[in-house]
């Protein structure tokens, strides 16, 4: 499979909140890094596991893709989460090798407010959740 067709197999498999599925995409050692955060998690074990206890009001995640750019080994996906309540953006920096994400990197921002002095200069959009 082709690298965007690894991502989309993955996200697809997320949307379904079937964990066990959507790791199958991972290689066994793979890394994934929060930066965020400051976490890493390592091995495709260790991430199903923390997908499937990650909080969530409703018990349910959906993830809707808004755009994947793919080139010959990686992809990166913007992707927004909700469980209902709580909504995250979030933009993957997805590296596979042999039909496997081998690395991540997510990306998940927190919106801020727009700092004063700049407001000839720039106009508002929606913000991301």
């Amino acid at each position: 499979m082709s690298p965007l067709e690894v991502l989309r197999s993955f996200w697809s498999a997320m949307q379904e909140n079937d964990w066990d599925r959507a790791v199958t995409h991972l290689s066994d050692d793979c890394v994934v890094d929060w930066p965020c955060s400051g976490e890493r998690i390592s091995g495709r074990d260790d991430y199903a596991r923390l997908q499937a206890r990650y909080p969530s009001a409703s018990g349910v995640w959906s993830f809707e893709v808004h755009r994947l750019v793919a080139d010959d080994r990686s992809v990166v996906s913007e992707v927004t989460t909700t469980d209902g309540t709580q909504s995250a953006r979030a933009v993957v920096i997805s590296d596979v090798e042999d039909s496997h994400i081998v690395h991540q990197v997510e990306y998940w921002p927190t919106a801020y407010d727009a700092l004063p002095g700049r407001e000839d200069l720039t106009s508002s959009i929606t913000r991301i959740p």
